[in-house]
């Protein structure tokens, strides 16, 4: 089969390599859309020692079983590998897992490819109505609905009279955008530097107010309830603890390294809580396929698809910033 190999740093081949062969309780599936999230790209970079190459990154995964009684059904992967017996698995929190695994990290090959072996257990059937790429989706909206979901319990009142702001335009960033909308928040603001993304987000959230970073209209000191930093770098941890007001939530889920920015002088007087937010458990998995299918994530059409052929391509593009949309999918169905 062919697959798209990380083989260092800024470096990806398409390459023949054999078929993956499923273990126990493990079912092969035939990949039809891929995408490439945030995390691909950090080592993609060089900075993600749990991803050591060589290695098949991806995980943002959806096509058919390929083989056994299932053989030919429509399925999205969840890549998060978790024990289930674990006071974590038990309790609805796998997420947490201690000895979670996830696809495209060793041992596990990600999708990257024209097939890639899943637990059974972490496959979610899709409806005829929602098409494999949109279907790709579910994975990073799960994260966004994970991180809302996460900021809502936290801040303890609805989120219709809450100022949310949302530091980043890209999947994440975007993704949480539309689940604040879904979940009735009335006052959005969208943070991105990107200008063709800054203007993708407007399209996309007509209701949301989307500025660049520093914009003299953007949100003030203390003028957000909620933010949900979907960067993670020390200038967006800095704009969130400027923006956030007493008693407000900032949900953390940008993986970049660092650890500077949170102002914790202001975090201690204005009890302003700072929570981490992780992945997503199955049931919120579950709830983004069921949302997706039908409707109320809007429209879904800014979706860039490419040939996993064009991987390589696809990656420096984004890497050097001339990818408009939110999410880059790719198809090896359009390079078989």
């Amino acid at each position: 089969m062919k697959a798209l190999v990380y083989t260092g740093p800024n470096a990806l081949i398409l390459e023949d390599v054999p078929v993956p062969v499923p273990g126990a309780d493990e079912v092969l599936v035939r990949v039809e859309a891929v995408g490439i999230c945030g995390s691909d790209m950090h080592a993609y970079h060089g900075h993600d020692a749990r991803r050591p190459a060589p290695l098949i990154l991806g995980h943002e995964a959806a096509g058919r079983v390929a083989a056994g009684p299932r053989a030919g059904a429509r399925v999205a992967v969840n890549p998060l590998v978790t024990c289930g017996h674990c006071p974590a698995c038990e309790s609805g929190r796998s997420h947490l897992c201690p000895s979670r695994q996830i696809l495209s990290m060793p041992p596990r090959p990600g999708a990257f490819a024209d097939y890639v072996c899943v637990p059974e257990k972490n496959l979610v059937p899709i409806p005829d109505t929602l098409s494999i790429a949109h279907a790709a989706l579910a994975e990073p909206l799960a994260v966004a609905y994970h991180a809302v979901n996460q900021g809502a319990r936290l801040l303890g009142r609805p989120l219709a009279g809450a100022r949310c702001v949302v530091l980043g335009g890209g999947a994440i960033g975007f993704g949480s955008g539309l689940i604040l909308a879904m979940q009735g928040a009335a006052d959005i603001a969208v943070i991105e530097p990107n200008p063709e993304r800054r203007a993708t987000a407007a399209r996309g959230l007509p209701t949301a107010r989307c500025h660049a970073p520093g914009d003299a209209d953007g949100p003030g000191p203390n003028g957000a309830d909620l933010v949900l930093d979907a960067v993670g770098s020390r200038a967006t941890r800095a704009e969130a603890s400027r923006i956030a007001g007493p008693g407000a939530v900032i949900v953390h889920i940008g993986l970049l390294p660092g650890e500077e920015g949170l102002d914790v002088r202001k975090i201690t007087l204005q009890e302003i809580v700072v929570s981490g937010s992780y992945c997503y458990t199955m049931q919120e998995f579950r709830d983004v396929i069921g949302a997706l299918a039908d409707g109320r994530l809007g429209s879904l059409d800014w979706v860039e698809e490419r040939p996993l052929a064009e991987g390589a391509t696809a990656f420096a593009d984004m890497d050097a910033n001339r990818v408009a949309a939110p999410k880059l999918i790719l198809s090896p169905e359009a390079s078989r």
